[in-house]
């Protein structure tokens, strides 16, 4: 049961998501199934993002199977340096996940969300970030995320340092500046470069490793910034989630009580309606005794006077 429910949460648009769950913890908790109502309690509601990921994996499991094994071959070809073969898979990759979203799309579409307001960009780069990460990957395959996800590395493996064979025994490494080049003068003198040209260059390097070292600071800065604030994010999730709950336990109780005090007042109405008609039983039989008090004391005079006369 409990898997049927969590299927239809994570198919339906979002939008439904609260109501549905509300109404499946209700269903668990009148059958006295406390553990299913405290697990479909516990179910996060999906953005819409991850909505049409999900939904993707659950109407079209052979694309996210093929999805899988491209991001293999992929990770294989990085391990392996094997540059033809990247750039090919990775052409491979940019038009499979275009055909992944254009799937996405026309499955959210059909399933009644408006195409004008689908967040595409963030489907293509939870479906860019499951080739590039299997942890994303086994994310995305059991469809019931949440958010969607992102993989900043993602990307061809750099090229490593190569080095120049020069036909000696000697190796050049083309990272490092050249050295002064030997010239000959007009009276067959070896000269060097001039030193200006060596100081310039010099210092254009390090202006160059200055600059590469704060924009990776700059970088690592943001990346800190942006964790503290997804940290922040999702502790703010948690409790909207907990305060929702407690909100959804609060109505469910309130309706409760409504329904017991309803009963009651149609139990006090009842037996109002008795009382009433009982009241008016009393009325009709103390009226009948009065008449029949009358008639007894119309009789006694009757025979008293019967009784004087004989006198």
């Amino acid at each position: 049961m409990i898997d049927d429910v969590v299927r239809r949460l994570y198919e339906e648009p979002p939008d439904g998501f609260v109501a549905t769950r509300a109404a499946a913890v209700g269903e668990a908790r009148a059958a006295g199934d406390r553990e299913t109502a405290k697990r479909l309690a516990a179910l996060k509601k999906p953005t819409v993002a991850a909505w049409v990921v999900n939904l993707l994996v659950r109407k079209r499991p052979d694309l996210i199977g093929e999805l899988v094994e491209l991001s293999g071959a992929l990770r294989a070809a990085q391990r392996e340096l094997q540059g033809d073969q990247l750039r090919e898979l990775s052409q491979q990759r940019r038009a499979f996940v275009s055909a992944l979203v254009t799937a996405a799309r026309k499955l959210a579409v059909a399933a009644g969300a408006g195409a004008a307001k689908l967040p595409m960009g963030e489907v293509e780069a939870t479906l860019t970030a499951a080739l590039a990460d299997p942890e994303i990957a086994e994310q995305v395959q059991t469809g019931r995320l949440i958010r969607a996800a992102a993989y900043a590395g993602f990307g061809e493996v750099p090229r490593p340092r190569l080095r120049l064979i020069t036909g000696g025994e000697d190796e050049v490494d083309d990272d490092e500046p050249d050295a002064p080049v030997p010239i000959r003068g007009a009276e067959g003198r070896e000269e060097t470069e001039p030193e200006e040209a060596t100081r310039e260059a010099a210092a254009r390097e390090a202006r160059e490793r200055a600059a590469r070292e704060r924009r990776r600071r700059e970088a690592e800065r943001r990346r800190r910034e942006l964790q503290r604030e997804l940290s922040a994010a999702e502790a703010g999730e948690r409790r909207a989630d907990d305060q929702l709950t407690r909100a959804e336990s609060a109505e469910r109780d309130a309706e409760t009580l409504v329904d017991d005090l309803e009963a009651e007042l149609a139990e006090l109405e009842r037996r109002r309606t008795e009382a009433v008609a009982e009241v008016g039983r009393r009325k009709l039989a103390r009226r009948t005794a009065e008449r029949e008090a009358a008639a007894a004391r119309r009789r006694v005079g009757d025979v008293q006077a019967a009784l004087d006369d004989l006198d």
